[in-house]
C-alpha cells in the first residue's frame, strides 16, 4: 500500500529558514554539535525544530539505530542514538536522508529531541 505524500499548504504550513547566529548543542555538559549553519523548520503549530548539518556534529556522538518513522510531509526519518561518556540515549536524534521536495533543505541535517540535550545560542 502506497503511503500518502502531502504537500505543505495553508492548512499545514512548513517553512525552512536559516537560523541566525550560532547554536551549540550539549548533552550531559559535553558539546555534541556547534554550528552557524542550522536551519529552523517550522511545521504548522508544532514547536520549531533546529536542523543541524551532520558535519557540525562531534565525531563519535551519534550511532545509527534501526528505528524509522514516516511523515507524509517530510518523508522517511532515520534515527541515531546519542553516545556519551555515561552510555547511549536511544533514538535521541533523527534525520531525513531523502526528504520530500518541499523540505529538501534539511537533507544532510540532524535534529535533536530537546528533552535529551540543551540547545543554546552560542
Amino acid at each position: 500500500m502506497a503511503r500518502p505524500v502531502k504537500t505543505p499548504g495553508p492548512d499545514h504550513p512548513i517553512t525552512v529558514e536559516q537560523t541566525p547566529g550560532r547554536l551549540v548543542v550539549r548533552a550531559g555538559g559535553r558539546v555534541v554539535a556547534d554550528t552557524t549553519r542550522a536551519l529552523t523548520l517550522q511545521e504548522s503549530t508544532y514547536p520549531p525544530v533546529q536542523y543541524i548539518p551532520y558535519e557540525d556534529v562531534a565525531e563519535g556522538a551519534l550511532r545509527p539505530t534501526e528505528s524509522q518513522t514516516y511523515c507524509p510531509y517530510k518523508g522517511d526519518a532515520s534515527y541515531y542514538a546519542l553516545v556519551g561518556p555515561d552510555g547511549e540515549i536511544g533514538d535521541a536524534v533523527w534525520t531525513y536522508l531523502k526528504p520530500y521536495d518541499a523540505v529538501d533543505a534539511i537533507a544532510g541535517h540532524v535534529a535533536f529531541y530537546p528533552q535529551h540535550v540543551e540547545i543554546a545560542a552560542g
